[in-house]
C-alpha cells in the first residue's frame, strides 16, 4: 500500500523538513511546494509522529487542479471531497498514532493568492461532504471558532495557484504544540524553528552548549532532544524566566539524559570561560517582541563579542536567529566571527535569518 502524505512546515524549513523525513526513513520525498512537503510510505506509523521539524503530518485524501479565482470553482471541491476515502484514511489515522474514532469533521483551509472566495467558503464546501460521508456533524468556522468538544476528524485544505490538496490531521493536536512547552513568555521561539536551528548546530555527544539568551528554554530543549549527551547551559537575565525555562525541560527531559543548567547573567557579560563552549545557539532579543537588557541595550555589539570569547577557538560554532541580519552580520564579524550560511524563514509575518557563524 503506497499511502501518500504531507508535511506542513515554516516557509524556509521545506529542505530541512525534507531531510528529517529521508534521514528518518519515513517516506520518499516527492516534491516540496509552499511550507508543504509531500511524500509517500509504504507502511506508516506513529513514527510519524515523532517529526520535530514540521508543523504538522497529514495523510493525502485528495489533490485536484484547475480551481480558478471565481465563486463558482468551488464547486471543484465537491467531488474529490465527496468520493476521497475518509473512512479508509479514519483507520488508517489510528494505525499512525491518531484516535481511533471521531465524533465531528473540522475543516481549516487556507490559500495563496486573491480569490473571489474566503478560506470558509473552501471549509464549508469541504465540510458538507466530508460530514455526509462520515455521518459526523460539522460546524462552519464562519461562525466563530469551533468549541473543542469531542475528538475532531480534522481536514486540512491547502490551495496554491490552482492546485488543491485535501488530507487529515493525523494526530489529535498539531505536532508543533508540544507537550512539554507548558510555560510561555513573549517571544518565546516556534519548536520546529528551534529544533531545525538545533539541526543546523552540528550538536554532537559531549558537546557543550551555550544559549546565552535562553528564555523559556526552547531552543536547549529541542537540542537535547535531538542528540544525546550535551552539556547544556542556559542564561538569562530574568529570573522568573528561568523559572519557566526549567519547568519546561523537566516536562521534556528524556530518561536518562543530565538535566540542563540554568544561571541568571546579562548576554553581554557571559559568566563563561574563554575558549570552553563548543555550541552557541540563540535567538537574542533586539526588540521586535523582546526588548533588549542589560548591557545589549546599550551595547549590541556586546553580544557578538561575547558569543566569540566563549567558543573555542577554530572548532567553536554559533547558530542565531536573526532579524534586521545584515546589520547584525556586521556587528558579528567586527568581533571576529565568520558568516558560515544563512537562511531566510517566515515566522508571524517576519522574515528573520537563521545565521551560523564560526569562531
Amino acid at each position: 500500500m503506497n499511502v501518500r502524505l504531507l508535511a506542513r512546515t515554516l516557509r524556509g524549513l521545506e529542505e530541512i523538513a525534507a531531510q528529517e523525513i529521508t534521514s528518518r526513513g519515513l517516506g520518499v520525498v516527492k516534491r516540496l511546494r509552499h511550507r508543504e512537503v509531500h511524500f509517500s510510505c509504504e507502511e506508516p506509523d506513529s513514527r510519524l509522529l515523532e517529526l520535530r521539524t514540521v508543523d504538522d503530518v497529514f495523510l493525502v485524501a485528495a489533490t485536484l487542479g484547475g480551481v480558478g479565482h471565481t465563486k463558482a470553482d468551488l464547486a471543484r471541491f465537491d467531488k474529490p471531497a465527496r468520493t476521497a476515502k475518509w473512512r479508509e484514511l479514519l483507520r488508517l489515522r489510528h494505525r499512525c498514532g491518531g484516535p481511533k474514532s471521531a465524533t465531528r469533521v473540522d475543516v481549516v483551509a487556507s490559500y495563496l493568492g486573491k480569490r473571489n472566495f474566503n478560506r470558509y467558503d473552501i471549509e464549508d464546501a469541504v465540510g458538507r461532504e466530508v460530514s455526509a460521508v462520515l455521518g459526523l456533524p460539522y460546524r462552519s468556522r464562519r461562525d466563530g471558532p469551533v468549541r473543542d468538544e469531542g475528538t475532531a476528524f480534522p481536514v486540512r485544505v491547502t490551495l496554491d495557484g490552482d492546485q488543491a490538496v485535501l488530507a487529515v490531521r493525523i494526530a489529535e493536536r498539531p505536532l508543533h504544540r508540544r507537550t512539554y512547552k507548558q510555560e510561555s513568555v513573549r517571544g518565546t521561539l516556534h519548536p520546529p524553528l528551534a529544533a531545525a536551528m538545533a539541526g543546523l548546530t552540528d550538536l554532537f555527544p559531549g558537546a557543550r552548549v551555550l544559549d546565552p539568551s535562553c528564555g523559556t528554554g526552547t531552543l536547549l530543549i529541542e537540542s537535547q532532544l535531538s542528540v544525546s549527551g550535551l552539556r547544556l547551559l542556559g542564561t538569562d537575565h530574568d529570573p522568573a524566566t528561568l523559572a519557566l525555562a526549567a519547568a519546561n525541560a523537566a516536562a521534556a527531559r528524556p530518561a536518562g539524559q543530565d538535566p540542563i543548567a540554568w544561571a541568571v547573567a546579562d548576554a553581554g557579560r557571559l559568566p563563561v570561560a574563554d575558549g570552553t563552549i563548543d555550541r552557541v545557539i540563540g535567538n537574542p532579543p533586539w526588540g521586535l517582541q523582546v526588548d533588549p537588557a542589560g548591557v545589549l541595550a546599550r551595547q549590541p555589539s556586546a553580544f557578538y563579542q561575547q558569543v566569540h570569547r566563549v567558543l573555542k577557538p577554530g572548532t567553536g560554532r554559533a547558530v542565531l536567529l536573526l532579524h534586521n541580519a545584515e546589520e547584525h552580520l556586521h556587528l558579528a564579524e567586527s568581533a571576529g566571527l565568520h558568516v558560515h550560511d544563512e537562511q531566510t524563514v517566515s515566522l508571524m509575518g517576519t522574515h528573520p535569518t537563521i545565521v551560523s557563524l564560526t569562531h
